[in-house]
């Protein structure tokens, strides 16, 4: 076998009899080190990303050092580490190209057995940061838990057991799905993983909020007495019990991780034996000769839209939310966001039916660059846009596309929040409200897609903006909502004046208002922006093929 192992890269042959578990720490380590001379910016992340992690494992560590003879120490460790190993599944689908080096489809041609590779790659891989951060939590809980030297006992093997659970799982589920998350489909699933983490933040805070008033680490007891018994929370969970006297429960919680690492094993040794000995039928279904319809195909849903331009553009919109991955991790995002934000508020009693007006802005923001959303595609616009009335059917045929979506959003989600507070009374009003913000939104979002346009790079699950125009980015979209706020002013002012001098039976009048003023607000910015639109075209082109 022939692998890079001389630190500049050079092909070298294995020692025969060495083994290859070795080989594959000097192939990571190598691999690293010469990944870090590419660039001066990759060595500054990494340096920075890895002290940021040691001084959370430090902390982390002291802090658990500190629970040690708390009453809820077991609670919160175990339910950290099933934390923790739930971000070690899920990170291989977020995050696929996170360790290059250790991808199994780069060893399909070498000559080797999956048992002894297996090994290999599970020792490769526990070199990292979050391996460090991992036996950083485990050796804290330890410490925080450990009673006795039973107890010490079971955590020297409580500690390397759960490490090495967190990385088989993360690893065998990245080999099961590795010819997906190299594919198309994987692409997108790292791009919407920016949603995942978004709604999580939410329901984290939701819970947080819900424990504080539960009174404390002792509400979530009953949940610990379950995942005590989870791997690989289970090993830690051993240790708590010996420190108890427990020592058959102890026994039985440490057997189960034991179990579960030998489950993921063979899960992992049967997942690579298929990925190497198996045909790659990912690009079969493209070699098919298939009747696929061209997009210009006004078959469904799409025949309900006008004819001429309008439809044209409207279509190509709509088709950029369900195929392009970064718009659509933007949509589903915007969607998700702008729902759980005044829901989660309204069921926890402290939210307020206005909060549904976050929904229209979240959605009103979809509005701004519209031209960097195609990229370098933009020259085909460019070059069907010869006039103001040109521009103008332009912008108008998105603005009109991001309202089919929008409006019954908006209105789902106002419906949704007033029925959880049981305030109806104060429906309309919201609903005109939200109506208004958003044809602001759309305004401002059309005059900064012309004046403020910049590229997003397809190369970067997380990248929005190229770099040197993250000056336009915050310009266009910071100064449109602020432009947005004030455009909304005189029904925003309306609305409080009607609260203030008593007026509520007369809250329904916003509606008509509200969605009168969105509309001839809306409307007078796309007329703004669509003569800066056609003076602009080499410059907005100039712009947006950045990326």
């Amino acid at each position: 076998m022939t692998v890079l192992d001389a630190p500049a890269g050079s092909a070298v042959p294995a020692v025969p009899g060495q083994g290859i578990v070795p080989v594959f720490v000097r192939l990571k380590l190598t691999l690293l080190r010469n990944g870090l001379r590419q660039s001066s910016g990759r060595r500054a992340a990494y340096v920075a990303s890895l002290v940021v992690t040691l001084l959370f494992a430090v902390g982390q560590v002291i802090g658990l050092v500190a629970l040690r003879g708390h009453a809820q120490a077991g609670t919160l460790v175990v339910l950290l580490t099933a934390v923790v190993a739930v971000g070690w599944a899920v990170m291989p689908l977020f995050f696929p190209s996170g360790d290059e080096t250790l991808d199994p489809s780069r060893l399909v041609m070498l000559p080797l057995r999956p048992r002894p590779l297996i090994g290999a790659l599970l020792v490769a891989s526990l070199i990292g940061i979050g391996p460090l951060f991992t036996l950083a939590l485990a050796f804290g809980s330890v410490i925080a838990v450990a009673h006795g030297a039973a107890a010490v006992a079971f955590g020297v093997v409580a500690v390397p057991l759960t490490l090495l659970v967190c990385v088989a799982l993360a690893r065998s589920v990245a080999t099961a799905n590795i010819r997906l998350l190299t594919s198309r489909k994987g692409r997108d699933l790292a791009v919407l993983s920016g949603l995942v983490i978004a709604v999580g933040i939410q329901f984290v805070n939701f819970g947080a909020q819900r424990l504080g008033r539960a009174g404390g680490l002792s509400s979530l007891e009953p949940v610990a007495d379950v995942v005590r018994w989870l791997p690989p929370a289970s090993a830690l969970g051993a240790v708590g019990s010996a420190s108890e006297g427990s020592y058959g429960a102890a026994l039985g919680q440490l057997l189960v991780s034991v179990l579960t690492l030998g489950g993921l094993m063979w899960l992992w040794q049967r997942s690579l034996v298929k990925l190497m000995t198996s045909p790659d039928g990912s690009t079969l279904a493209a070699a098919e000769p298939s009747a696929r319809r061209s997009g210009a195909d006004r078959s469904g849903l799409f025949s309900l839209l006008p004819d001429g331009r309008t439809a044209t553009v409207m279509q190509r919109s709509l088709r950029y939310v369900v195929r392009d991955p970064k718009t659509k991790a933007s949509w589903v995002t915007a969607l998700a966001i702008g729902l759980i934000v005044p829901v989660l508020n309204a069921v926890q009693g402290t939210g307020s039916v206005y909060f549904a007006c976050f929904a229209a802005g979240m959605l009103g923001m979809q509005m701004y660059n519209q031209f960097g959303q195609d990229t370098s595609a933009f020259w085909m616009v460019a070059l069907s846009v010869s006039s103001t009335r040109d521009a103008y059917a332009e912008l108008r045929a998105r603005a009109l596309a991001l309202l089919l979506i929008t409006l019954p959003y908006t209105v789902v989600v106002t419906v949704v929040t007033a029925a959880v507070l049981g305030d109806w009374a104060a429906l309309p009003g919201v609903m005109g409200l939200s109506f208004a913000l958003l044809g602001a939104m759309l305004a401002t979002g059309a005059l900064a897609s012309a004046l403020f346009p910049y590229s997003i790079p397809q190369d970067g699950a997380f990248k929005n903006v190229v770099p040197g125009q993250a000056g336009l980015a915050w310009i266009s979209i910071l100064g449109g909502m602020v432009a947005a706020a004030v455009l909304s002013g005189p029904v925003i002012g309306l609305t409080i004046w009607m609260h203030v001098a008593d007026h509520q039976d007369q809250l329904w009048l916003l509606l008509p208002v509200g969605a009168a003023y969105g509309a001839l607000i809306g409307w007078l910015g796309v007329r703004l922006a669509a003569p800066r639109t056609a003076d602009r075209l080499p410059e907005i082109l100039a712009a947006v093929s950045k990326g």
